[in-house]
C-alpha cells in the first residue's frame, strides 16, 4: 500500500493533528523533500531541515566546558570541578528563537534521510522524536517532527531495495506513523506543467509513464526519477540554445548523467527526432521505413508496434508486413508488446484466430502462432 504526492498532502497534515510523527518512506528522488516543503507552506508554518545522513554524533548537543568561574564546582574532597552544560546545534537555537518569537505559528521540523544516518546519531535524536527533549532542552509545543526515510530491504515491499540505510530502531518504528510514497507520472505531469518542464519530458513521459521512475535491483548506477527528470528540463532548456550540430554531440552523455545509458539515450533520441517521429503509416508507406525503424529506440519501436494493433492485424497484407518489424524488436520488447495484446486486445486475438482457421498457411496464422510462441517464452522465465 503506497499513497501518491497528492494524497500525503492530506495524509500528513492528519497524522500531525493527531499528534502522531509521520514518516514518509519512499525512493530517493520521489519528492519527500518537495512534498514536505508545499506542507508547510499549506500550514503556514516555518519549516526547518536537519539532513541526518549528514550528521555526526554531537551535533545537536555536544557538552562544552564552563564560561565563567562561577560555572566551576568546589568541592571539600575531590576538587575543583567544572559544571559541565551543553552547546546545543544551531538548528535547534534557531527553531527556540524563532518559537519564542512566533509562539503562535507552527513550525515543522524535517528530519531527513533519518535512517541513513548512522546508530549513534539515530540515537541523539531518539528523545527527540519520542519524548520532544534532548538533555534539559524540550522542544516548543508549537513544533512539529516529520521524518523521511528510504525504504530498505526490513520493509513490506522494498526487499528488493539496497541503499545505504541503518535499519530503524525498533522503538521509531512503533512510535512514527509510516506513509510509503509512491510515484504518479499522472500527478507528476500536472505538476510539470505549472512548474515550467520542458515539453518535451512531458511528451516523453506522457508516451513512456513507466520511465518517470525506474528501480532495478540489478542496476545500482544512475536511473531515472522525478527529481532527475526536473534537472533533465533545466538541462534540455540551455541545450536547446545550441545549434542542432552540438545538440546531437551532447544530448545523449548529458541526459545519461542524470538518468542513466539507456533511458539517457532513448530520451536524447527522442528529442533530436522531434519533426521526423515514426510512425505506422511510415513503416507501411516509406521506402527506407525498415531502417527508420531499426534505427529507433527499442522504446519507440515498442509504441509504433503497439499503437499498430487493431482489427486490421487479421488481415494477410498487415499480418505479414507486422510480423516483419516484430521480429526486429529485442525479445523483451516483444514480450511486453504481447502482454499489451493479452491485456487490451482479446477481441483482435479472436478475430485472428477465426482467420488462421480458415487460412491455416496465411501470414495471419503465421503472426498468431507467433504471438503464442512469445507469450510462451515469457512464461519460461
Amino acid at each position: 500500500m503506497a499513497l501518491t504526492y497528492q494524497q500525503l498532502l492530506t495524509a500528513v497534515p492528519v497524522v500531525l493533528d493527531a499528534g502522531n510523527v509521520p514518516n514518509i518512506v519512499g525512493d530517493a528522488g520521489i519528492g519527500k523533500s518537495a512534498l514536505v516543503r508545499e506542507i508547510a507552506a499549506n500550514l503556514n508554518a516555518a519549516l526547518f531541515t536537519t539532513v541526518v545522513s549528514l550528521s555526526e554524533k554531537g551535533d545537536l548537543a555536544i557538552p562544552v566546558p564552563p564560561l565563567t568561574s562561577e560555572s566551576f564546582v568546589e568541592t571539600k574532597n575531590y576538587g575543583r570541578l567544572a559544571n559541565v552544560q551543553f552547546g546545543y546545534s544551531e538548528t535547534l537555537i534557531s527553531i527556540i528563537k524563532y518559537a519564542e518569537a512566533h509562539p503562535n505559528q507552527s513550525i515543522i521540523w524535517f528530519l531527513d534521510e533519518f535512517n541513513r544516518g548512522t546508530q549513534a546519531v539515530q540515537s541523539e535524536l531518539m528523545n527527540l522524536v519520542l519524548q520532544r527533549k534532548i538533555n534539559s532542552l524540550r522542544l516548543p509545543s508549537t513544533v512539529r517532527i516529520i521524518i523521511a526515510e528510504n525504504p530498505d530491504s526490513t520493509m513490506t515491499g522494498f526487499t528488493d531495495r539496497e541503499y545505504g540505510v541503518a535499519t530503524g530502531d525498533a522503538a521509531i518504528k512503533d512510535r512514527t506513523v509510516r506513509l510509503v510514497m509512491r510515484s504518479s507520472t499522472a500527478e507528476w505531469l500536472k505538476w510539470a506543467k505549472a512548474a515550467g518542464i520542458n515539453n518535451l519530458v512531458s511528451a516523453y513521459l506522457t508516451q513512456y509513464p513507466e520511465q518517470l521512475l525506474v528501480i532495478d535491483p540489478n542496476n545500482e548506477d544512475l536511473a531515472p526519477t522525478p527529481r532527475a527528470w526536473e534537472r533533465v528540463s533545466r538541462n534540455l532548456d540551455q541545450l536547446q540554445a545550441l545549434d542542432q550540430k552540438m545538440q546531437k554531440e551532447l544530448a545523449a552523455d548529458i541526459f545519461s548523467g542524470d538518468l542513466g545509458d539507456e533511458v539517457g539515450v532513448a530520451f536524447a533520441q527522442f528529442v533530436l527526432a522531434q519533426g521526423q517521429e515514426l510512425t505506422v503509416a511510415t513503416l507501411k508507406d516509406a521506402k527506407d521505413g525498415k531502417k527508420q525503424f531499426e534505427n529507433a529506440d527499442e522504446a519507440t519501436k515498442i509504441q509504433v508496434l503497439r499503437s499498430w494493433l487493431s482489427p486490421k492485424l487479421a488481415s494477410e497484407e498487415e499480418a505479414a508486413l507486422f510480423i516483419k518489424y516484430l521480429q526486429l524488436v529485442s525479445e523483451d520488447g516483444q514480450y511486453a508488446i504481447i502482454q499489451t495484446v493479452g491485456e487490451d486486445f482479446v477481441d483482435l486475438l479472436q478475430v485472428m484466430y477465426e482467420q488462421a482457421i480458415k487460412h491455416p498457411q496465411g501470414s495471419v496464422a503465421q503472426l498468431y502462432q507467433y504471438f503464442a510462441e512469445v507469450a510462451t517464452r515469457g512464461d519460461n522465465r
